[in-house]
């Protein structure tokens, strides 16, 4: 990686693991990047393939997005955020040379592409001052309130944070005023619009809706007729219980899927709850838990009669 680091060009480094969805869609975001940022190079790390520079650079949670330019580390992105990535790379690449040399600003004529590659960077934008955990002003503080409340699922731009977006955008979509709403690249409006929406009941319909943490739960646990939530996975279980019912049901013939709770904090606290059972490993069947360990293992005989009502019920 230092080879590839220590071009004179900016190098942008994602640290992904092949479980996580959001890294799928920030490779789309970093896609999409490469095709405007000629000069810059755009790498994928498996964090876990790599662990020694993963511990180097701190690398707790994906995806993670490391900034170099001749040799040296200079910015840091944790999180899918694809509108601040694409803000990242558009400034720093910028005196990464053959672009006008060191400190060169970019071409004005380039400020509508960016402006639309970031009016796009999610199916909903926010446009607003500050962010949405520390909004700087009393509309953005209301807009993101009407938008937690409706649970609609955004991403959102400081517009203080760049002052050419902060004007172009005014001028591009021929609105003068913070903060702006837009879905699929389309202007919806601001504040006023926003809040006639929600009380109109259009909101949820105009806006996508962010996914509750229990409609990802069932979904989970549905992903297959036999779900198998455990540290590890079918190929290397990572405590003693879950090695257990591996065998269990691996010698039974059931076909089954599993879900590694050790990648997933959120799953792995939240169904614990959802399902009102504290302990790991848990089995459902058709989306209803039979039991963990002690109940599939039974006794006098009965772990292979669990199992097989798990197959009958599977084939139902």
């Amino acid at each position: 990686m230092g080879l590839l680091c220590s071009t004179r060009f900016l190098t942008v480094v994602h640290f992904q693991a092949a479980w996580a969805p959001q890294c799928s869609q920030m490779n789309d975001v970093m896609g999409e990047l490469a095709k405007e940022n000629k000069h810059t190079m755009f790498v994928k790390l498996e964090a876990e393939a790599v662990p020694e520079v993963s511990e180097k650079y701190e690398i707790t949670s994906v995806p993670t997005f490391l900034f170099f330019k001749g040799g040296q580390k200079i910015d840091r992105l944790d999180g899918a955020h694809a509108p601040e990535l694409t803000n990242k790379v558009q400034r720093l690449s910028v005196s990464s040379g053959g672009l006008g040399g060191p400190g060169a600003e970019p071409p004005k004529e380039d400020l509508n592409e960016r402006l639309k590659r970031l009016i796009n960077a999610a199916p909903c934008m926010l446009f607003m001052k500050g962010s949405p955990q520390e909004p700087r002003c009393g509309f953005s503080r209301q807009i993101v309130a009407l938008f937690k409340d409706h649970a609609i699922q955004f991403s959102s731009f400081d517009i203080l944070s760049d002052e050419e977006v902060r004007g172009g955008l005014k001028t591009f979509s021929n609105w003068p005023t913070y903060p702006q709403v837009y879905v699929n690249g389309e202007l919806v409006g601001g504040l006023d619009i926003v809040k006639e929406l929600a009380e109109s009941g259009e909101l949820e319909n105009t806006c996508p809706k962010a996914v509750t943490l229990e409609h990802r739960l069932k979904s989970t646990i549905n992903r297959s007729p036999v779900m198998l939530f455990m540290k590890g996975n079918k190929e290397q279980a990572k405590c003693g219980f879950s090695l257990q019912i591996l065998e269990i049901m691996n010698s039974s013939g059931v076909e089954y899927s599993t879900f590694d709770i050790l990648e997933d904090e959120e799953v792995r606290q939240g169904l614990k709850t959802y399902s009102n059972w504290p302990t790991y490993p848990q089995l459902y069947v058709n989306g209803e838990l039979i039991g963990g360990l002690d109940i599939v293992k039974g006794g006098g005989g009965r772990s292979s009669s669990v199992v097989k009502k798990a197959q009958r019920k599977r084939l139902v």
